[in-house]
């Protein structure tokens, strides 16, 4: 046997070391950790959901980043992009869109043959667990494999790994609309009228909101983006309205400072403001919703305003309330979460959203990260909880401690060094902002 760790006491024993690394999920962070892997020779196996790469980035690609690219590119990825002749995109200042990072930085990634040789599409994780015992029992846990479930194409199968990292993020999994954090009553019934996050309002999703009202619930980024994209529609199709609605007296974004050196957040703040005040945007705080109704060909919101009982009638609703992580998948993994925002306990007040904004946010890495579980990691957006001050570079400062850690490499694990752009604070309402620093 060979000690891995001495924080938590870890032993590999032989069949251990012969089981790959199991990586949930082929997003940025997912696919960074798999480079750290690759470039340390640890043997690896990604599972994605989907049937390609970067699967819920492609679903928002139209939108634009706050960070430039210099902020977006993974060392150890770029060190195995250019030794494959890759060439990092001309103006590492500029932001990209989802799809430009998609096209010029992850697709490159993930075609390497060091590690498309080594994902899974198609792969749904259901379960993790180790082989042969719940969470409960303990006498030998260590020492025992992971077993993961997976949902294919041909059914459910399992397989084993010395260690789960996952990164499966959380843009699958919505806050709901209500203040109470369930699903308003009656939720079911509208299906057909509302609108996951971040749709592309101007372009492959134009027809469906062209003529219609609009209402946009949430108070973060998302929300802001949408927000400006229906504006501009509605200067441009006859019958568009757009109404955004909050539930706090005022909208809690990030500020429209000067200071803040991600540019593009910035300004994102100050053009809706500009909007409301042309009139192009009609905005109604302090709704809290309870109750969703069909109402015609739309949906009718109910809760109350200022303690007052009240409705508003719209076609259509985007839910732009922010992330939460699916943690259903992890009910036989030992974890010690934080009771507030779901995140791993040491990390939690690290990124507490009511203090830290993304450029405060202090280097971490595996020992920030362990859950009572050894082997097992949260990492990148998924590793925050339900707070939305994550930013890509603080994901793959994390997956190249983890794996340095995974390497009994406790010096590289241990100096966790991360150099972040100041901006201002992201959001202090939980359950309404999102992930507003990528």
């Amino acid at each position: 046997m060979t000690l891995l760790d001495l924080t938590p006491r870890t032993v590999v024993t032989d069949r251990l070391a012969t089981l790959p690394v199991v990586i949930v999920g082929a997003g940025p962070i997912g696919l960074a950790a798999a480079a750290n892997l690759a470039e340390r020779g640890i043997d690896f196996i990604v599972l994605e959901a989907g049937e390609q790469a970067a699967a819920s980035i492609r679903l928002w690609g139209h939108t634009r980043l706050f960070s430039p690219w210099r902020h977006l590119i993974d060392p150890a990825s770029r060190r195995l992009l250019e030794s494959a002749g890759w060439t990092v995109p001309t103006d590492e200042r500029r932001a990209p869109t989802g799809q430009e990072l998609v096209d010029d930085y992850l697709e490159p990634l993930a075609a390497l043959p060091e590690i498309w040789s080594r994902i899974r599409f198609g792969a749904r994780v259901v379960a993790v667990s180790r082989e042969g015992m719940d969470r409960t029992r303990t006498a030998g846990r260590a020492t025992t494999p992971f077993l993961i479930r997976v949902r294919t194409e041909e059914g459910l199968e399992e397989l084993t790994g010395r260690a789960v990292i996952d990164a499966s993020g959380t843009y699958s999994s919505p806050n709901p609309l209500s203040s109470s954090g369930l699903d308003p009553l009656g939720a079911g019934d509208v299906n057909g009228r509302m609108i996951h996050a971040l749709p592309d309002v101007l372009g492959a999703d134009r027809a469906r909101f062209a003529g219609h009202h609009t209402t946009v619930v949430g108070a973060g980024h998302s929300a802001a983006n949408t927000l400006i994209g229906l504006a501009e529609l509605a200067q441009l199709e006859p019958g568009t309205r757009v109404t955004w609605l909050i539930r706090n007296a005022s909208a809690v974004r990030v500020s429209s400072s000067a200071d803040d050196e991600l540019a593009d957040r910035a300004r994102l703040g100050s053009r809706v403001d500009q909007l409301v005040d042309a009139g192009l945007i009609a905005k109604i705080d302090s709704f809290e919703i309870s109750t969703l109704k069909p109402h015609g060909d739309g949906v009718r919101l109910i809760g109350t305003r200022r303690g007052e009982a009240a409705t508003h009638d719209t076609d259509l609703v985007v839910g732009a309330t922010g992330f939460r992580p699916d943690l259903g998948m992890l009910r036989e993994v030992r974890l010690q979460l934080d009771d507030i925002v779901e995140a791993p306990i040491r990390l939690a007040p690290l990124i507490d959203p009511n203090l830290h904004s993304c450029g405060t946010v202090a280097p971490h890495g595996f020992d920030e990260l362990r859950h009572p579980e050894p082997g097992f990691f949260l990492v990148g957006m998924k590793s925050y909880g339900r707070a939305p001050t994550f930013l890509l570079a603080t994901g793959y400062e994390q997956v190249r401690s983890v794996v340095a850690w995974l390497d009994g490499d406790m010096r590289a694990a241990t100096e966790v060094q991360l150099t972040l752009p100041a901006t201002g604070v992201c959001s202090t309402d939980l359950g309404g902002g999102s992930s507003c620093c990528s």
